[in-house]
């Protein structure tokens, strides 16, 4: 070896102080503290990390408790962000965490204020906001670690410009969605009549009455009448669910339950094409189950000196008629008397909200209603019922979550943050949490599996297009301004077309006059005036030239102050971008205009020469154990490489 020490690998090199120095030093972003963000918050603090910026929306919610430990039932209602900042300072008064209550999607979180951390650790649970951090990390070249868990299941990957794929590589499964008529007529799962009960029910006997859903919609249009017979129907179909004067929450509720689970359900069984191929529902006889629902009948009204229990927040229907196991189904009676109970607790001893209500998953009478609606309209269709709880998680769209998945995750977290801090980015590994032991090709019997993170995907929408960073006075700048200095001068563009959000312009000679007259109309316009919201701060705008087979997306910064000597222009362009394509017209396809990016002459190396892609599985494995030089290296693995002395000048610590 020379006499040269050498450098230590992974893990041992977590032991070397000047990797400790750097991990205090740091800047890190944590988004999210939630359920996986207290407990990173924590394993960053145990681990070293002093420089730490937290962002989270949300406030505490009771539900939160039984596994986010930073939190007590004192904080119920605070800032997550700062109640878990609080608690981690606690026991390590030397971590520095800046903790901010606010939506990482706002304006002021833009490029520039992520180019100020080494690097991003994302604990979201929201695939959009996901997204937009994704987006920005890629404009401002800042490694992202991203995680998630679902109940046992976890997983964390790597995302660096230029050398992993990014979160948008691969698509991500959306929402589900169901459909209306489905869930009015003809449902088949219990996920339909939980949607049913919360959505629709629950919001015409305690919500407010000028709130449309979907629901309504279809229930206008149902027999097809004309719009006027559909308005009036729709009309007196809202006019039945309104307390009548005089009417005791007894004879309401009673009144509510004939005709949602008797009449409504005749009325469908009177469909017959519905019922061709499927068996048709039941209505239920509140007579027949009388006796068993005596408990919740004989109340006939509840008074609010009956209980002390029955005016706090903690109203529960359950409660009173003595059903205590919440993993248990109810049987169709017992699912007849917590809904009769709960009508009569909302209207007797909640009625200053009823017209104003809105589900929520912690309001335990809530929940209890909408699980024994749901559970007696799954009756009615032949489905199984559910549990109490089942049903909460599934109204409340919750996957319910384990602290120690999330405390797992957590720590793999840290330990890819550790990776990149190091100048190990091919060390670096997506990791897969299972929930049961899985034997891998070793005959190891094992529940966490890392796998070799994959390049980027050509193909990718995000990613795969050539990014760009626009500084620019959105105030003063006019569209037409655009257009000549920055799309045409400085990118080359001969054609453009322009899109954001709902807006675009375009150009080329299949235009006819009016269109072009049209188009003409914005070009005199101040950028952030556009239709659409305008291009405004942290706006991506999508820029493409059909002659050259040109893509490109610009995220715009809004700046107002320029230096005329340092920047006569006014604006700043950075980053990288593709030539035309090199089947594009001669004419269309001159970039000399490329170099003003760079500052560099046309024979400049600087100017980054890009070919046509090949396929995606035709490029090179970038996780493999080949080294790359330097020509190869995206910047961020450059800045990696630099930060990396760790070498023989490192200290081990034994």
């Amino acid at each position: 070896m020379n006499g040269e020490a050498a450098s230590p690998g992974w893990p041992q090199v977590v032991r070397a102080k000047l990797l400790q120095q750097r991990m205090k030093e740091a800047k890190i972003l944590a988004v999210g503290a939630g359920g996986i963000g207290c407990e990173l918050l924590k394993t960053l603090a145990l681990s070293g990390f002093e420089n730490v910026q937290v962002v989270d929306m949300d406030t505490i919610e009771t539900s939160n408790l039984n596994r986010q430990f930073l939190f007590r039932k004192r904080h119920v209602g605070q800032s997550k962000a700062k109640v878990a900042a609080e608690a981690v300072q606690r026991f390590r008064p030397s971590c520095k965490i800046n903790a901010m209550q606010a939506n990482i999607k706002e304006p002021q979180y833009n490029v520039g204020w992520f180019k100020g951390f080494d690097l991003v650790l994302n604990g979201l649970d929201n695939l959009d906001a996901r997204r937009h951090v994704n987006r920005l990390c890629l404009a401002a070249e800042v490694p992202l670690v991203e995680s998630g868990t679902a109940a046992y299941l976890g997983q964390v990957t790597v995302h660096i410009k230029g050398t992993y794929e990014c979160f948008e590589c691969q698509p991500k499964a959306t929402p589900k969605t169901y459909p209306v008529c489905t869930i009015r007529n003809t449902p088949d799962k219990p996920i339909h009549c939980i949607v049913w009960a919360k959505d629709l029910l629950f919001q015409r006997l305690f919500g407010r009455a000028d709130v449309v859903s979907d629901l309504d919609e279809a229930a206008e249009k149902a027999e097809g009448e004309t719009e006027g017979d559909a308005a009036a129907a729709a009309e007196q179909e809202a006019s039945f669910f309104v307390r009548q004067t005089g009417e005791s929450s007894f004879a309401y509720a009673d009144r509510v339950f004939h005709r949602v689970f008797c009449f409504d359900i005749e009325r469908v069984i009177s469909m017959k094409d519905l019922w061709k191929t499927r068996k048709p529902p039941v209505p239920l006889r509140l007579d027949e189950l009388r006796h068993a629902a005596a408990g919740a009948a004989s109340t006939n009204g509840i008074h609010k000196s009956s209980s002390s229990q029955q005016a706090t927040a903690d109203l529960s229907a359950c409660r009173l008629l003595g059903i205590r196991d919440s993993h248990a189904a109810w049987s169709t009676a017992q699912s007849a008397q917590v809904f009769l109970m709960a009508t009569q607790l909302f209207l007797d001893l909640r009625s200053d909200e009823v017209g104003a209500a809105v589900f929520d998953k912690d309001d335990a009478l809530a929940v209890e209603f909408v699980a024994a609606a749901s559970n007696l309209r799954s009756t009615c269709y032949s489905i199984s019922p559910l549990s109490l709880f089942d049903i909460k998680g599934m109204a409340g769209n919750i996957v319910h979550a384990i602290a120690t998945t999330n405390a797992i995750v957590s720590g793999l977290i840290v330990a890819e943050a550790i990776k990149l801090l190091a100048g190990m980015p091919e060390n670096c590994r997506a990791t897969h949490l299972r929930s049961s032991v899985h034997t891998g090709r070793s005959g190891r019997e094992r529940i966490i599996g890392p796998s070799m993170l994959e390049p980027p995907n050509p193909n990718c929408p995000v990613c795969g297009t050539a990014q760009l960073s626009l500084e620019i006075d959105t105030h003063k700048t006019t569209f037409k301004e655009l257009l000549d200095r920055v799309v045409r001068r400085k990118l080359a563009v001969a054609q453009p077309t322009i899109q954001y959000d709902g807006f675009m312009y375009e150009e080329g000679p299949d235009l006819d006059e009016d269109e072009v007259a049209d188009y003409a109309k914005f070009l005199g316009r101040p950028l952030h005036t556009l239709p659409a919201g305008g291009i405004k701060d942290s706006s991506v705008v999508e820029v493409s030239d059909q002659a050259q087979k040109l893509e490109l997306s610009i995220i715009v910064t809004h700046q107002e102050e320029w230096d005329e000597e340092k920047d006569p222009e006014a604006f700043s362009l950075g980053g990288k971008l593709p030539v035309a394509s090199a089947d594009a017209p001669a004419e269309d396809s001159s970039v000399a205009g490329l170099s003003s990016l760079t500052g560099a002459n046309d024979d400049d190396e600087g100017i980054e020469e890009v070919f046509e892609e090949p396929a995606f599985e035709a490029r090179p494995n970038l996780t493999s154990k080949r080294k790359r030089s330097d020509e190869e290296q995206s910047p961020i693995e450059k800045r990696l490489k630099a930060a990396n002395n760790l070498g023989e000048d490192c200290e081990v610590i034994d």
